[in-house]
Formats: structure tokens, C-alpha cells, sequence
């Protein structure tokens, strides 16, 4: 029986879109053991998670070493014949390397990447390439070899409970968006949402979602908005309520960011604001129900990095102010 390990330790949103992996896993080895290793924080994206046998979390914030050291005999001591590493770093590659699994998989961009039985190049697509690749299909061809060549969708799973939470705020059609990002330059400016807000139909309630620490930006968009019905939810639900208050919206907003990936898993409509990054890197929406919003100039500086950045190096940030309330309301056959 196959025993596999899939291991992804980066962000909120490589975590959902490696659940992918899992769905495909599952398709083509229904009887195998399917385990997960993730950073500390994330382990609630994957709370009851139906195709997820075991889920190994990994505290990198205190006592880093020594948690991946106790991590790494972890899994050597759990014997298994597959390692499946989607991560690209040090820390994950040694995990892998001293699994004992006979098919360890990987990036070749990982220092350990020299133990893979099964390598491949991590592919990043030009910035305004035709065909990008998306990163559900880099993974996939990390398993392409034991599955085939086509990615599943990734797939979140929110219990009876977490709908029960979010039940209070159906009660009519509604739209969610979630204002923030890691990165700044990712992120669509306040003001900007403000105008979006204010041009919404006045019929649709309007759920700002984001972590505690997002809070005091959702207040801030809150007090100079004239919409009449807008509720900051910051903090109040997790990752599985907040993506199953997304999978019943009219229309959801994110950033480049985790809420974007959240819908992709949702199957939930989607307008993706790409601010300083491009989709082509690999991180747009996957349904046809979703649709990306990007300046449409070709900006002699966009994209600024993979990641973005704290502040726009070159001051303007013209990536982010110039998309028009227009694009926004795409959706919407006569923007109020």
C-alpha cells in the first residue's frame, strides 16, 4: 500500500492549491495513506479533512531546529514509500531526505534536491506569457509520473459546524471582500476599495474578511464608505468558515493573495485584483467563474518581483491606482 507524505510548509494559499495534489492522490490510489505536513498556522485549512490521514504540523516559529530535527525522525519513523515535496527550501528538502521513502519528489530548486528519485524544474512563466503555468500544474508534475499529466482542482472541506457559523450572515444575496496581503504592493489600496464599495448595488450586504491583524484596515474602509450595509468580520471566523461564507457570495474580491485560492477551492465566483504581480507567475483563478483585474497598461515595472514588495520601489504605484472601478464591476450589467 502506497503511504504518502505531501509536504508543503510556504503560505496560507500554497497550502490550498497543494490540495490539488491530495485530490489526485486520492483519485488514482483511493486505498492510500495520504498525510500532510504544514507550517504552524495552517493546520486549520485541513481540520477534518476527509482524504488527510494524518496531518504533521511543524512549529518554525520557536525552536525552529530543534522542531525540525524532532520533525524529520518524525517522518522517518513513519516508513513511508512516497515523499511528495512541493516546498522549494532547505528545511523541507532535508525532512525529505532523511525520510527513507524509496520516491522522494521535488523541485530542482531545492539545495536537497540532489536525493530526488523524481526531479523537475520549477517553472515561473514569463510575466505576459500565453500559456502560463499555474501552480496547481508545476505540482502535478511533481506526481505526473505515478498519476498522469493533468491536475485536479484543489478542494477545501468546512464541516456542518463551520456552515452553521456563517448561517447568520445568508440570510440574502451578499459580497466578501478580503482587503488585504502580506505584501503591500499586492495589496489594492484602501481608497481604492472604498470607491468599489460605494459603487456596489445597495441590496448586497457587504462581509469584509481578513485575520484579527487585518481589523483596523476593514475599519478604516468602514468609515469612509457610504454603503449602508457593511460588516467588518476580521478575526471572527477561520479559514474553513470564511471560504464557506465565500462559496455562497454573489461576488467575492481578493488581493493576490490566500482568499483568492480559497475561492479557486470553493468553486465561489472571484474578481482577482493583481496590483504589482501578474498571473502569469502562476497564482490566478482556476474556474471560469472567476476573473483577473490588472492594470491594462504594460508598466515598464510590472511586474516588481515575484512576491512584491513593502512599498513601490518606483513611488507611484500606478499598478494598483490605475485599475478602474469599471473592471471592478465587470460583473454587474449596470454599475450603480
Amino acid at each position: 500500500m502506497l503511504k504518502v507524505l505531501v509536504i508543503q510548509t510556504a503560505f496560507t494559499g500554497d497550502v490550498v492549491l497543494a490540495t490539488a495534489v491530495v485530490e489526485k492522490l486520492h483519485q488514482r490510489y483511493p486505498g492510500a495513506q495520504i498525510d500532510f505536513l504544514l507550517r504552524k498556522g495552517n493546520e486549520g485549512l485541513l481540520r477534518n479533512h476527509p482524504l488527510i490521514t494524518n496531518l504533521l504540523v511543524w512549529d518554525k516559529k520557536t525552536n525552529k531546529n530543534r522542531n525540525l530535527l524532532k520533525m524529520a525522525l518524525r517522518v522517518r519513523s513513519s516508513r513511508y514509500t512516497h515523499v511528495i515535496n512541493l516546498h522549494r527550501f532547505a528545511t523541507s528538502g532535508l525532512i525529505t531526505f532523511l525520510s527513507g521513502a524509496k520516491y522522494k519528489a521535488g523541485y530542482d530548486k531545492n539545495p536537497f534536491s540532489f536525493c530526488y528519485t523524481h526531479k523537475v524544474a520549477h517553472i515561473i512563466s514569463a510575466p505576459y506569457s500565453d500559456k502560463p503555468v499555474h501552480e496547481t500544474d508545476r505540482n502535478q508534475m511533481l506526481i505526473a509520473g505515478i498519476t498522469d499529466g493533468v491536475a485536479e482542482m484543489p478542494k477545501l472541506y468546512p464541516a456542518k459546524g463551520d456552515y452553521g457559523k456563517i448561517h447568520q450572515y445568508q440570510g440574502e444575496e451578499y459580497i466578501c471582500i478580503a482587503p488585504s496581503s502580506v505584501w503591500h504592493t499586492k495589496q489594492f489600496p484602501p481608497e481604492k476599495w472604498v470607491e468599489l464599495i460605494n459603487m456596489l448595488p445597495g441590496q448586497y450586504p457587504v462581509y469584509i474578511l481578513g485575520a484579527p491583524s487585518d481589523s483596523a484596515l476593514a475599519e478604516r474602509i468602514i468609515d469612509k464608505k457610504s454603503h449602508w450595509h457593511v460588516h467588518n468580520l476580521c478575526g471572527k471566523l477561520d479559514f474553513l468558515q470564511s471560504a464557506a461564507l465565500m462559496q455562497g457570495a454573489v461576488m467575492n474580491y481578493a488581493n493576490d493573495s490566500a482568499p483568492l485560492h480559497f475561492a479557486s477551492a470553493m468553486n465561489a465566483p472571484v474578481t482577482a485584483v493583481f496590483c504589482s504581480t501578474v498571473p502569469a507567475f502562476g497564482f490566478g483563478p482556476l474556474r471560469q467563474n472567476g476573473r483577473v483585474v490588472e492594470i491594462q497598461e504594460r508598466l515598464y515595472c510590472r511586474p516588481c518581483g515575484l512576491h512584491g514588495h513593502k512599498v513601490c520601489p518606483e513611488g507611484h504605484f500606478r499598478c494598483a491606482k490605475e485599475i478602474t472601478n469599471e473592471q471592478l464591476l465587470w460583473w454587474i450589467s449596470k454599475p450603480i
